[in-house]
């Protein structure tokens, strides 16, 4: 079993963990996303079919989708522009990423480097006070789909209860052949990068 000590936090840490699956997933590209403005709209309307859709996607104006479309406004301010890139990451090559996700899921697992507080459980007695430590493991492919299943929403753990319970029994109870009462608290992550 897998506890968190602040759970004021749980929706900021899988926020952290979501974005480094996302990192992971832009590994896998075969081509970049288009580079230029123009090239980023048209990609996002041939997604979602209409101006106004695009135009609810990143927050501005149907107007304004149609003249990034044309080409008559070229430079949109950084946070409209950070969302459009965003909107494009977030639809590129969906099927090279499900190819990856799928092998990640079957075969070959995860790789999780994190920096993270950690406290422990033990029958022997507690450490309270978790502290933070680094550490990279290999978690097997059953995490890796455990892991995608709970951002879709299937399960009821949440992607920092699956990681949190992955390290827990690779890393500290080491596949089951020591500290095998032991309970690991993983909360406040400074740092997560997923990769598969």
């Amino acid at each position: 079993m897998v506890r968190r000590i602040r759970p004021g936090n749980a929706d900021a840490d899988d926020a952290l963990i979501n974005e480094a699956v996302d990192r992971a997933d832009e590994e896998a590209f075969t081509r970049q996303p288009p580079k230029t403005l123009q090239g980023r709209i048209n990609f996002l309307f041939r997604q979602l079919k209409t101006a106004k859709a695009v135009a609810q996607e990143i927050g501005v104006t149907a107007d304004s989708v149609n003249r990034y479309r044309r080409g008559a406004r070229r430079h949109p301010p950084k946070e409209i522009a950070d969302r459009i890139d965003a909107a494009v990451r977030a639809r590129w090559q969906p099927r090279v990423r499900d190819r990856r996700r799928r092998q990640a899921a079957a075969t070959t697992g995860i790789i999780v480097e994190a920096r993270a507080r950690f406290g422990y459980t033990a029958p022997v007695g507690t450490t309270d006070d978790g502290r933070l430590r680094r550490i990279t493991v290999h978690l097997p492919a059953e995490y890796a789909r455990r892991l995608f299943d709970a951002q879709r929403g299937i399960g009821d753990r949440t992607p920092n209860e699956v990681i949190a319970e992955g390290l827990q029994e690779a890393y500290f109870k080491d596949h089951g052949r020591r500290a095998d009462l032991l309970e690991v608290e993983f909360t406040d992550i400074d740092y997560i990068d997923v990769s598969y």
